[in-house]
């Protein structure tokens, strides 16, 4: 399990920075996000037996960043809902020609962002959003868990809360894993919860270098805050709040 989680966080495979942007609130894309989402709930009700805790702490708006831990495919419908509204999201870019999730998420609108090294164009278009008040969900260990507990995280998350100064919302996902969600017989349900912890923002330090440095790790221990102890795997030394 180690091993796995000391594999080198993935570079992306495709390199299109004119797909990257901040997706422009259409009518007609506000409607498809609530549609969307209407969708989302009817079939994670279906599909699984959710428990949704700490809805009160999603503020009621922005700019905020929502971060979570990333077990699997079903994390992005699983969070879309139990939150109260539809968010904006960065997704890899390789999932913008990756066939209907692909469509979905040109639809719905999502920032692209080429992993692997620092994607300015991604990272001015999230910093726009947030300018402009609107909550933005991202993974910050920048791909789903290689071994189901919780993997170091990269800085793209905290550089993104320090330079706008947005509060930051953990939340927190537990068996959401497609060992979970499509390993299972037809009608069996698979438990997941999602637990949304308290907004905080990252703590002042010497130098922008060190907040970024300091507040990844703060993010990443307050994710783990909220999850049971065998799901805390990099950060296993924090205890629940």
């Amino acid at each position: 399990m180690n091993n796995l989680a000391d594999e080198p966080k993935p570079v992306a495979e495709i390199w299109r920075p004119d797909l990257v942007s901040l997706p422009r609130l259409t009518v007609a894309r506000r409607i498809f996000r609530v549609l969307l989402q209407v969708v989302a709930r009817i079939v994670v009700r279906f599909i699984t037996r959710p428990t949704f805790k700490g809805l009160e702490n999603v503020p009621r708006q922005g700019p905020a960043l929502l971060v979570f831990n990333h077990l699997g495919d079903a994390d992005a419908p699983v969070i879309l809902a139990a939150l109260p509204f539809p968010m904006d999201a960065i997704g890899k870019i390789e999932l913008h020609n990756d066939g209907w999730i692909g469509l979905v998420g040109r639809a719905y609108g999502v920032i692209w962002v080429h992993r692997g090294s620092p994607d300015r164009r991604a990272l001015r278009s999230a910093l726009d959003g947030l300018q402009a008040g609107r909550m933005i969900a991202l993974a910050p260990e920048a791909r789903e868990s290689l071994t189901g507990v919780l993997e170091e995280g990269t800085e793209g998350a905290a550089f993104l809360a320090v330079r706008s100064g947005a509060l930051i919302v953990p939340i927190a996902l537990t068996g959401t894993e497609n060992k979970f969600i499509f390993g299972r017989k037809w009608l069996q349900r698979a438990p997941v919860t999602v637990t949304v912890g308290k907004p905080f923002r990252i703590q002042e330090q010497a130098s922008r270098a060190d907040m970024i440095r300091a507040g990844t790790r703060q993010i990443m221990e307050e994710i783990a805050r909220l999850l049971p102890k065998e799901y805390r795997g990099k950060y296993d030394y924090i205890s629940s709040g």
